[in-house]
């Protein structure tokens, strides 16, 4: 059992990594349709790897690395929170 202190920092780094992921996705993906599929399977695949690596990596140092099933839940938050984001500030500058 974890405590509270623990609980709401892996919390808040789930969602702030759903958001930094969705960022760099977004980024990655404007200039990956540039190149060759091999090459955009290839850059895809260790993009995410960096970013599962990064993710557990600093999981370790917050609690252990223990997964709980609400981290799951605040990283697809943050990932969502960041494309609504996007999406908005897109629309905004296309006006």
């Amino acid at each position: 059992m974890m405590n509270l202190h623990v609980q709401i920092l892996l919390i808040v780094y789930s969602f702030i990594y759903g958001n930094v992921f969705s960022f760099f996705l977004e980024i990655n993906y404007k200039y990956i349709y540039k190149q060759k599929k091999w090459a955009q399977f290839l850059l895809s695949f260790l993009f995410v790897l960096n970013f599962v690596f990064l993710y557990f990596i600093f999981l370790r140092k917050i609690n252990n690395g223990i997964l709980h099933p609400y981290s799951f839940l605040f990283v697809a938050l943050g990932f969502l929170s960041m494309q609504v984001l996007i999406n908005f500030l897109d629309k905004r500058r296309k006006k």
